[in-house]
């Protein structure tokens, strides 16, 4: 073929790519960058028909042909010291195909928040104006840049944003090399540098180093002393302004040089425990010895813990973990809520100090970017977190465990739709480590996979140290309503609360709605207030007199009439954590009384600031949604208050009795973990409930029995893979064609697969709320055996959509095994 070469050839995924053609493109990498390329670079390159500066990666490099009309080539090397080794291209590769992610999804995910890059184009004259004719508005434009003061200025008037015929000025400036544009790779976030000086070299010889003022003489006796100083610490310590010590760096006497500053958060924790005086029960002993052997073996393993709230769990994990890191190797510890971090890592860095690293998304963008250096570099080799902490770039995997494993946060709800388990498994497979899953109430699907062998079943039965359960009162409000009693409080629960206050003994109160009155409506003609982007009523807060929305963050101040006939009768309803705290204070007024909820604890470290002061002593009772139902171990705590769980049953999901019994189980089990018997009050309508009256026996595998039947009945997960196509679109017309159109061609993909696929289809249908966010909602699901040819099939279907016109005005996305309403 005319015009091909053999060259150096890198295949590179590339940012900002649309699904529709998201692959590996071939670009040729010149001379002048064979020795700075490499796999698991970042690189910049020409995309589109534009050539367009985009960030791409290097997945390939390989000799071969290429065609030197089309074949682009790579404009630079992005060499910041940041690159993907082969087991995270692998987990990107791994995500592209089972999530239905683009590559840069992927890449996203598997790199913190801080470390994405922006293109920064600039411009600046060329060093001679080259004779060429100029238009009217090109000769315009030079004369006011050359008004620019600086080269930010200088950029600042040649930004082109809503202004084509300005664009075609600059670019045609660019074309006749009047203009010189460049690219270059910016991070977000960048390093926390601060700014340092010391003595410069040879300063001594300068004339001017002898005829020093007062204050520049103390500078530099300073820095005698100190060898080096940050600038701020200059000016406190010597008493001067920075002004001083600039003119020192100007006249050469002193060298100003940046320093980067950790902010790692847990870098200088110190140990203050020796592991070895945890002291185990028999039960743990036998459960420990047995996964400390499948740990122990040369391949991969995998074993599910079952034990009860209270049964010693976490100091399993411990040792485990102690044991790892002997053997020379690194551990992963997941949990499922940011509130549980604090205490886990508070357990961790008591023993191990600042090997520990922590990641979730409540820290800075800043603090995340560091953690991950001290992960990367081996300083930190225990890493806790939270879902993302699964791609934690530890070398030599001894241990992954996944605390409280049936939660629904380990699972992805945007793209990447990925399940931290599914991650786990794969990064175990590869470094030959050992998985290890635990919960009180393990989801249904890793409790049948442990009963079918394919995983190993350890349980604890009972509390550490012969603690007992807590015993359980269900309490029926259909009862107190007879007797009068309309409020959200029983006469039994209030009772109990006095008691514990008497006692100096604390209560913790769970309802998982956040707000006053969870919805508002006109009493004269019934309209509620909704959210006017979604089909859901919005949540009256009480602290600032607004009602919001809890889907899409839409807020306004409470209506003072009804917006539909102009009734001032508007009538609020229903109960949140907001009015729960409100009422428990006005019951008990001296009572100190501390909520946690999404509204009080936005502001950085308000978890561990909360709980803190909960377990010092400096509140009698907690008010919370589900952040304070799981993992938090407080001696003090002898009385858990449920309140309105019907709802929870009720949701409407198939999942609905597992979560609502994870919940309660999970709940009553923060009381009574210390030397105090505790107990513990459900308020239900329905206290028949065979899931309550389990919940209340914490008979988790009578649980599972029931449940698993029903299960297989009905065909739902563990015995099939639920797939979920969301779709949604501005016009609800265009949101019901495309959801029907897509279907028709799933199955008309699916008929021409040689082997032809288990599937049941459902829907399409609205979805839940039927609009959020402005955009009208359809779901469809499909039951499934989530194996390479249903992803194959369904790659190809929705490689058809992208091409139908019917789909233009429509987004959608495929989530495996996600939630289905």
């Amino acid at each position: 073929m005319a015009g091909d070469n053999t060259g150096l050839i890198a295949r590179v995924a590339v940012d900002k790519a649309l699904y529709s053609f998201d692959c590996l493109f071939d670009y040729l990498v010149p001379q002048s960058l064979q020795s700075e390329i490499g796999v698991g670079k970042r690189v910049i390159v020409p995309f589109g028909k534009g050539g367009k500066k985009q960030i791409g990666l290097v997945f390939k490099l390989e000799q071969k042909e290429f065609d030197s009309e089309k074949t682009k080539q790579i404009a630079s090397v992005i060499s910041d010291g940041i690159e993907l080794d082969e087991e995270m291209l692998y987990l990107v590769e791994w995500l592209k195909e089972n999530t239905f992610c683009t590559y840069f999804d992927a890449v996203r995910t598997v790199l913190p928040t801080g470390m994405s890059l922006n293109i920064r184009e600039q411009y600046h004259f060329a060093q001679r104006f080259p004779k060429v004719e100029i238009t009217h508005d090109e000769e315009e434009l030079i004369a006011f840049l050359k008004t620019a003061k600086s080269s930010k200025e200088f950029n600042f008037y040649l930004d082109c944003s809503g202004n084509p015929k300005k664009k075609k000025t600059v670019d045609s400036l660019v074309e006749k090399g009047i203009l010189k544009k460049t690219e270059s790779a910016k991070r977000r976030i960048g390093d926390e540098t601060e700014q340092m000086v010391r003595i410069a070299e040879g300063a001594e010889e300068l004339d001017k180093y002898k005829t020093l003022t007062p204050k520049q003489k103390g500078v530099i006796e300073t820095l005698e002393q100190s060898h080096s100083a940050s600038i701020k610490e200059i000016c406190y310590l010597c008493s001067v302004t920075a002004v001083v010590v600039k003119n020192l760096v100007k006249a050469g006497i002193l060298e100003q040089y940046e320093f980067e500053v950790s902010r790692a958060i847990s870098a200088n924790a110190e140990a203050t425990e020796d592991i070895n005086e945890l002291i185990f029960s028999p039960a743990q002993q036998k459960v420990f010895d047995g996964l400390l052997e499948l740990m122990n073996s040369p391949q991969p393993k995998c074993a599910l813990l079952r034990g009860v709230t209270g049964s010693g769990k976490t100091s399993v994990f411990l040792k485990l973990i102690h044991k790892a890191l002997e053997q020379g190797k690194t551990a992963i510890m997941l949990v499922p809520e940011i509130s549980l971090t604090p205490q886990t890592v508070g357990n961790f860095q008591r023993l191990f100090g600042n090997k520990v690293a922590i990641i979730h998304s409540n820290l800075s963008i800043g603090q995340r970017t560091d953690e991950y250096k001290r992960i990367k570099s081996g300083e930190a080799r225990i890493v806790i977190g939270t879902r993302s902490a699964v791609f934690a770039p530890v070398k030599n995997i001894g241990i992954i465990v996944i605390d409280e494993e049936g939660e629904h946060t380990y699972k992805s709800e945007k793209a990447p739709r990925y399940h931290a388990r599914n991650v786990a498994k794969q990064r175990c497979f590869r470094h030959n480590a050992f998985l290890l899953l635990a919960s009180a109430t393990p989801s249904l699907d890793s409790y049948y996979n442990a009963c079918k062998g394919r995983y190993s079943l350890f349980e604890l039965n009972e509390r550490y140290s012969k603690a007992v359960l807590p015993e359980v009162f269900i309490i029926d409000m259909k009862t107190e309503a007879e007797l009068g009693n309309r409020g959200n409080f029983s006469e039994p629960l209030l009772h109990e609360i006095k008691l514990n206050l008497e006692r100096g003994e604390q209560t913790i109160l769970l309802l998982n709605r956040r707000g006053y009155h969870t919805y508002a409506n006109c009493v004269a003609c019934g309209k509620v207030i909704e959210c006017p982007n979604c089909n859901i009523p919005l949540t009256y807060h009480k602290v600032n007199e607004s009602v919001i929305c809890h889907y899409c963050g839409y807020t306004e101040k409470m209506p003072e009439k009804c917006p539909k006939c102009g009734s001032r009768f508007i009538h609020q309803s229903g109960t949140g954590t907001q009015r729960i705290e409100d009422e428990i204070s006005a019951y008990f007024p001296k009572a100190r009384v501390l909520r946690m909820d999404a509204d009080t604890t936005m502001s950085k470290n308000s978890f561990e600031k909360g709980f803190e002061s909960f377990g010092r002593g400096e509140y009698d009772i907690m008010v919370g949604t589900q952040m304070i139902a799981k993992g938090l171990d407080f001696e003090n705590v002898t009385l858990v208050g449920v309140l309105l769980i019907d709802k929870s049953l009720y949701a409407g999901d198939y999942l609905g009795y597992e979560k609502t019994f994870s919940l309660i189980t999970q709940v009553v089990g923060r009381s009574g973990r210390g030397s105090k018997k505790g107990r513990a009050y459900l308020q239900t309508f329905t206290p028949d409930h065979y899931v309550l009256q389990l919940a209340a026996e914490q008979n988790y595998p009578e649980f599972y029995r029931q449940e698993i039947e029903v299960r297989k009945e009905l065909l739902f997960p563990p015995f099939c893979d639920l797939c979920l196509v969301g779709f949604s679109s501005l016009v609800e017309r265009s949101c019901e064609t495309a959801s029907v159109k897509f279907l028709k061609l799933f199955m008309e993909t699916a008929e021409c697969e040689q082997n032809k696929l288990p599937l049941v289809a459902l829907g399409p249908t609205k979805s839940g709320t039927g609009r959020l966010g402005g955009k009208f909602r359809y779901k469809l699901i499909i039951k499934c055996k989530n194996g390479k040819a249903f992803r194959r099939v369904m790659n190809e279907t929705i490689m058809k959509c992208f091409k139908d016109k019917d789909f233009h005005n429509v987004s959608f996305y495929v989530d495996i095994n996600g939630e289905i309403i």
